[in-house]
């Protein structure tokens, strides 16, 4: 049994891997990851049964690249969210965004706040349009113990959203504390959210709105203070 494709076309020396990837993300957004099997990828794919094998472990191995490609899909989406909020495109994630931000009194209110609510809203918008993405990331992210292989790319995000919340802090945006519980505080809301709208809980054609109130409350913050 060779590689060879039966529909797809010839693969190069070394792009049967990335093309695995590619079929199988197709197939996640299609039917979830349960129906994303070593088989049903390389017949989508057209090549042996055994093919993926040669470059996959498992289907476990296969999924964890998956998981990858979503991950740095939704760092470009979370780019995208952020630049169309802030005005300020960047190639280097969201932290760039923040210092490209005006340093004005209204500029760097409305601007820096405009980040840290579109990384908020970003993540639920993404859960919400790609459930199957955010079932396979919830799986091997948010777990008692996250995939070793994905670590360098948690690793850059947490880096990013700690940079922002940084930011928001020497603008006197935010008040002082520990940046990484800070984080943990907002990534645990969005997380929330979104599997909230996606079980059913909330409804989703209020998801943005509801979504928009409720990072709004956070950042303002609910204790009367004294």
């Amino acid at each position: 049994m060779t590689e060879r494709p039966a529909g797809r076309g010839s693969y190069h020396h070394g792009a049967l891997p990335e093309a695995l990837v590619g079929v199988a993300f197709e197939l996640l957004d299609e039917l979830g990851q349960e129906q994303v099997t070593m088989r049903e990828v390389a017949r989508r794919a057209g090549v042996s049964a055994g093919a993926p094998f040669r470059h996959f472990a498992d289907r476990r191995a296969l999924l964890t690249a998956v998981a990858d490609r979503v991950l740095a899909d939704f760092e470009a989406w979370q780019r995208a969210e952020v630049a169309a909020a802030t005005g300020v495109a960047t190639a280097t994630g969201v932290a760039g965004a923040a210092e490209g931000v005006g340093e004005g009194v209204d500029g760097a209110a409305g601007g820096r706040r405009a980040v840290l609510r579109a990384v908020g809203l970003g993540f639920v918008r993404y859960a919400v349009r790609y459930p199957h993405r955010f079932a396979l990331v919830r799986s091997r992210v948010f777990a008692p113990a996250p995939q070793p292989e994905l670590r360098e790319r948690l690793s850059g995000i947490d880096r990013a959203y700690a940079e922002v919340i940084v930011a928001d802090q020497a603008a006197g945006l935010l008040r002082p504390g520990d940046p990484e519980l800070v984080g943990f505080a907002g990534q645990a809301l969005v997380y929330g959210l979104a599997q909230m709208i996606l079980d059913g809980y909330l409804p989703a054609e209020k998801a943005e709105e509801v979504a928009a109130q409720v990072l709004d409350t956070f950042g303002r913050g609910i204790a009367n203070p004294r």
